[in-house]
């Protein structure tokens, strides 16, 4: 979003002003803020909604990450960062579809692996491609956890524990924002015909 557009100009002035000093009201603020995060994703979208080589991917560079992606899927994906409970995208999504690398569109988790944990983030009892998958010991003030990682993409997706559901008993507990959801009927069209099929009923 450049700097010439309307909205991004009236954030900037908010940003370094405070909107008290520019006669935008709380709400008009409000207002600004949820249009420019719309306009933004919808931007990230439109972007994504082409086919995507996923098995050749190429990381790009760190700023052109940073213009790809929105501040809290560079935050998590890069910095392995963590989105707010609840309030993220798609934990309390119940279409049918896949789930993908916001940053290289590698395949990672299906909605048939979908379960509500509660917890606030999707979480899935397995990967749909386990290939895609990486996992590593990560040490922090949570102590020690089992990282989860795109291996095209290098993402930080989320973790992995071992308190989920039957049949695997576990919860691959993921960010929102590292995720793109692609809907069953638009498989084919983006590039993951070879999905389809785990949609058609029997």
């Amino acid at each position: 979003m450049k700097l010439s557009s309307p909205i991004a100009f009236a954030l900037l002035i908010c940003a370094i002003y405070g909107c008290q000093n520019t006669g935008v009201s709380e709400l008009q603020e409000k207002a600004i803020v949820k249009e420019a995060a719309g306009e933004a994703r919808q931007c990230v979208r439109s972007r994504q909604r082409q086919p995507v080589d996923w098995r050749n991917f190429k990381k790009p560079g760190d700023e052109v990450l940073k213009e790809q992606l929105t501040p809290l899927q560079y935050e998590v994906t890069q910095k392995e960062g963590t989105e707010p409970a609840f309030r993220n995208e798609y934990n309390a999504n119940k279409a049918e579809g896949i789930y993908v690398d916001i940053v290289s569109g590698e395949p990672l988790f299906s909605s048939l692996d979908k379960y509500d944990s509660g917890t606030g983030w999707p979480s899935f009892t397995k990967p749909l491609e386990p290939g895609n998958i990486v996992t590593r010991e990560d040490r922090g003030i949570f102590g020690t956890r089992t990282e989860v990682r795109s291996k095209h993409g290098d993402s930080h997706l989320g973790h992995v524990f071992t308190d989920g559901p039957a049949p695997t008993g576990l919860r691959y507990c993921m960010n929102s924002a590292a995720l793109r959801f692609v809907p069953k009927d638009d498989l084919k069209e983006q590039g993951y015909g070879e999905y389809t099929k785990l949609f058609e009923k029997q």
